[in-house]
C-alpha cells in the first residue's frame, strides 16, 4: 500500500515517507493508534513558510502526550484564506518539511477552508492551534468537544517569553 501522497513525485526520503496519509488511510492509522492506546493530537495550518513559532507550537502540542497528526492546507485553501501568491510553498513541499519534524507522526493534505470534516474523520482527544491564532471564532473545538469524551481544545504556546 503506497500511503504517500508524494510518490511519484520524485520523493525518496523513506525515514518520513511513513509519515504522509491520504484521508482514508489516516483513518485506518488512527483506528490503530487508539487501539494500541494512543491519544490523537490534532494540529492544522498553512504552515506556508515554516518559521520557530510553528516549530514551537508543534513541540508543544506534541508535549501534550499521544500521537500528533498535522492537517495542512491545499494550495487551493491557503489561496482562498489568505489571497492571490499564496501559497509560497506547494502543499506537498510543506508537508515534508513537517513530516521531517520529530515531533510530527503524520501528515495529511486537506483541501476545506478550516479542518472541521477532518476532525469529525480522527475525532481527536486535542486540537492544539498557536495561541497566535487570529481574533474570532476558531473553526474545531466545537467538534472536539461534542463528542461527549475527553476532547478539549488547547492553544499552545508558540512563542518563548523574552528573558527579563
Amino acid at each position: 500500500m503506497t500511503i504517500s501522497p508524494l510518490a511519484g513525485r520524485g520523493f525518496q526520503d523513506k525515514t518520513i515517507a511513513h509519515k504522509f496519509f491520504n484521508r482514508a488511510e489516516l483513518q485506518q492509522q488512527v483506528a490503530r493508534w487508539r487501539q494500541a492506546g494512543d491519544s490523537i493530537i490534532l494540529a492544522n495550518g498553512a504552515f506556508d513558510l515554516l518559521h520557530v513559532g510553528h516549530v514551537r507550537y508543534l513541540h508543544a502540542a506534541k508535549a501534550l502526550g499521544g500521537r500528533l497528526i498535522v492537517a495542512v492546507n491545499s494550495d487551493e485553501s491557503v489561496r482562498a484564506l489568505k489571497g492571490e501568491g499564496r501559497p509560497l510553498m506547494p502543499a506537498e513541499e510543506r508537508a515534508e518539511i513537517l513530516a521531517a519534524l520529530t515531533d510530527v507522526d503524520a501528515v495529511v493534505i486537506f483541501p476545506e477552508p478550516d479542518v472541521r470534516a477532518i476532525i469529525c474523520e480522527l475525532r481527536p482527544m486535542v486540537h492544539a492551534r498557536g495561541r497566535d491564532y487570529p481574533a474570532g471564532p476558531v473553526p474545531g473545538p466545537d467538534q472536539v468537544m461534542a463528542r461527549g469524551e475527553r476532547g478539549k481544545f488547547v492553544a499552545t504556546p508558540n512563542t518563548i517569553p523574552p528573558a527579563k
